[in-house]
């Protein structure tokens, strides 16, 4: 195994999935996927996935330089910080000077009522997906908005900012009535974490049954045409309970029955590719954009294994 300048790990097994997944890593992650999976698989450094992650922080708190791959170009951007920010929880690093500079970024490109619109319109001139549209005046977003609420809150960060995100948040998860998957995820990622635990409950309880009301989990992988794919989005592109509940800690977890988060589960292992990688589901625009997210792609479905018990390697 190549040498990656950090202490390696137990060694897994050469057929196992993990074995599979970090020569798809070596061969085509970027550093900073590398890292993160050296961190989370091989006893790598949390320092060596923060070092990687600095290429992409710009003078303003923010982040960009593509680190979500579907926008281009350096400037910073909501969605390339708040992709940021779960990294930095997912290494135990949520928080300091680093974070308090995030959430100044934050203040600055949010609309008055806290919220951070989906794309900024400093991203013009540059490339993006086309199914990020760029506008003058961007409403506010519960996609890119509740995700960094409710990690900010999972790590006890307070920032003035915060407040009004937070009601902003509240506001449009009672609001719901007809969503869509990626939009129920940063509901439910917002839900986890912030504080008023009853009503969050309450909340997620609500959304649960909006998703099984709407269809908007496959429950049976082996039927799949019989489920809808949501307006937008490209073809195939499902969404499981594994996409909503990815550790049992979640509250989204009392969604579904064991036995669907197990059928869940084994389909995600079977998504598994013969190059070791796990398969991007969302519109591919760009051929460099496909392959960047690939990586990150398959730490999650690894992660997520790894969080129900299951035998990664």
């Amino acid at each position: 195994m190549a040498g990656t300048g950090e202490e390696a790990g137990p060694v897994p097994s050469p057929l196992s999935p993990l074995a599979r997944a970090e020569g798809f890593i070596w061969l085509t992650a970027r550093v900073l996927e590398q890292r993160r999976f050296a961190y989370h698989f091989l006893e790598g450094s949390a320092d060596a996935v923060e070092a990687a992650l600095s290429a992409h922080l710009n003078g303003d708190g923010g982040y960009g330089h593509a680190l979500e791959p579907d926008l281009r170009g350096p400037v910073s951007q909501p969605l390339h910080s708040g992709h940021a920010l779960r990294v930095l929880d997912s290494i135990g690093r949520c928080g300091g000077q680093r974070v308090d500079r995030m959430c100044r970024y934050f203040t600055g490109v949010s609309t008055r009522e806290g919220a951070l619109p989906a794309i900024h319109p400093s991203q013009r001139g540059y490339p993006a997906a086309p199914f990020i549209p760029i506008v003058d005046d961007p409403p506010g977003d519960l996609l890119a908005t509740g995700p960094v609420v409710g990690l900010l809150h999972r790590n006890q960060v307070w920032h003035a900012w915060l407040f009004r995100a937070t009601d902003f948040c509240w506001a449009a998860v009672d609001g719901l009535t007809r969503s869509h998957p990626y939009e129920i995820e940063a509901a439910v990622t917002f839900l986890d974490g912030v504080p008023d635990r009853a009503r969050a409950e309450a909340a997620a309880d609500r959304l649960g049954r909006l998703v099984r009301e709407q269809r908007l989990a496959v429950l049976a992988p082996e039927r799949l045409a019989d489920y809808p794919v949501a307006d937008g989005y490209a073809p195939g592109e499902h969404h499981f309970p594994h996409d909503f509940a990815r550790t049992p800690r979640s509250l989204s977890r009392r969604w579904f029955t064991d036995e669907e988060m197990n059928r869940s589960l084994d389909h995600l292992e079977r998504e598994q590719a013969k190059d070791g990688g796990w398969p991007v589901r969302w519109r591919q625009w760009a051929p460099g954009t496909a392959l960047e997210a690939r990586p990150m792609v398959t730490i999650e479905a690894l992660r997520t294994l790894r969080a129900y018990g299951r035998s990664i390697g």
